[in-house]
C-alpha cells in the first residue's frame, strides 16, 4: 500500500526565505520540499495510471494561475503551526483541491474537512513547545517579502517510511490552444 500526496511545489526568486524559516521551524524540511498540500497524505492502492487519469481529466479546464504569498500567520489545530499565507491564488487552489477529491479519490477526504474549512497555505513551521512556538511567531513577524510565481504544475509524491518525499509523477496545467 502507498501513502501519497498531492501538492503544488511552487518556484520563487526568493525561496531562500522560505528555507531558512523551515529550517528553523519545519521538522519536515529535510523530508520535503516547501509545498502547497491539494490532497492530504492517504494511504492507497490506486494504479500509476488511474490516478494519473484521474488527475488529468479534473485538470482538464485548470489552466496555470498566478501565485503570491505573504505574511506569517500561526494556526492551531493538531498542533502549533506556522502558514504561510496565500493572497493570490486561494480560489483556485480550493477549486482544484475540491475536484481531485472525487472518483478515485473521494473515499480519501480526511474526516477533519468536515470539521475545519480548508485553508491553503504553505506550512513553514510546527512547533511542539509552547514558549518556542510563541518566539517563532514573533520572529516570523519580520517577514515580509512576498512570494509570486505561477503555477503551471501539480506533483504527486509518494511518502516513504522514513517520510521522505518521492515524486512520482508531475502533470502539467495545460495552456488553452487557439485555433
Amino acid at each position: 500500500m502507498l501513502k501519497r500526496c498531492i501538492m503544488i511545489f511552487p518556484k520563487f526568486s526568493n525561496m531562500g526565505i522560505i528555507d531558512e524559516i523551515r529550517r528553523k521551524y519545519d521538522p519536515l524540511e529535510s523530508h520535503v520540499k516547501p509545498h502547497i498540500t491539494l490532497v492530504f497524505p492517504f494511504k492507497n492502492n490506486i494504479t500509476y495510471s488511474e490516478i494519473r487519469n484521474h488527475i488529468e481529466n479534473v485538470l482538464s479546464s485548470i489552466k496555470p494561475f498566478s501565485l503570491k504569498l505573504k505574511g506569517i500567520k500561526p494556526f492551531r489545530y493538531n498542533g502549533n503551526y506556522l502558514f504561510l499565507n496565500i493572497n493570490k491564488g486561494n480560489d483556485e487552489i480550493i477549486e482544484i483541491s475540491k475536484k481531485l477529491y472525487t472518483g478515485v479519490l473521494e473515499q480519501y477526504i480526511p474526516n477533519w474537512f468536515k470539521l475545519v474549512s480548508y485553508q491553503p497555505h504553505m506550512t513553514v513551521g510546527k512547533i511542539e513547545k509552547e514558549d518556542e512556538y510563541l518566539l517563532a511567531i514573533e520572529d516570523t513577524k519580520r517577514i515580509t517579502e512576498s512570494f509570486e510565481t505561477i503555477v503551471d504544475m501539480l506533483s504527486v509524491e509518494i511518502i516513504d517510511e522514513n517520510e521522505d518525499s518521492l515524486i512520482e509523477m508531475e502533470i502539467e496545467l495545460k495552456m488553452e490552444v487557439l485555433c
